[in-house]
């Protein structure tokens, strides 16, 4: 993933870039099968390296190839971002490390959902309870604001298409005509 990242920010075509980014995503959906997380797998791959990829490559055809020269760098949004990830990382050092059983999760919702999700729900897969039922909403939540999502960017697609298209009763249209 690191190295799919460094490449994605050295190409400066855009087509290779959008792939790139959809091998990221591909390769994080992996990652999230390897630990265990095939819901989020699932969406990674759906949205992420799915209909993200489709959306940047639609907005490709309505844009250039090739990306611009590259401006200098401005030292107030590199700040900003430093900053940002550095509070990131020090708001995750007093998380339980990964796997550890006396972590708060293990004691309260999670040994709920493996003791009743089968009585209560019926699926026999604990995630698929989780996800359909005590999460429903939350679950419906997230596929509106992706649908809404792509529904605004397919209308805004369509609605420069159809501003391109020359009119044929224009004066420019007749002046082109009488000069070839």
């Amino acid at each position: 993933m690191a190295v799919t990242a460094f490449s994605l920010v050295r190409i400066h075509n855009l087509f290779a870039a959008v792939m790139m980014l959809g091998i990221y995503s591909l390769l994080a959906a992996v990652l999230y099968v390897v630990m265990d997380a095939v819901d989020v797998a699932f969406t990674e791959a759906a949205v992420g390296a799915g209909i993200s990829t489709v959306l940047m490559l639609g907005t490709l055809a309505l844009t250039t190839r090739m990306d611009k020269e590259a401006k200098p760098l401005v030292p107030v949004p590199l700040a900003i971002v430093t900053a940002t990830g550095a509070l990131l990382i020090y708001a995750t050092l007093d998380m339980p490390h990964y796997g550890d059983p006396g972590a708060p999760i293990h004691h309260h919702v999670g040994p709920y959902y493996i003791e009743k999700s089968a009585s209560e729900v019926g699926p026999p897969n604990i995630v698929t309870s989780v996800l359909a039922s005590y999460r429903g909403y939350d679950t419906l939540g997230e596929v509106t604001v992706v649908f809404t999502a792509a529904v605004g960017v397919m209308a805004l697609i369509g609605r420069s298409r159809r501003r391109k298209k020359p009119d044929p009763k224009s004066e420019n249209h007749g002046r082109k005509e009488q000069q070839a």
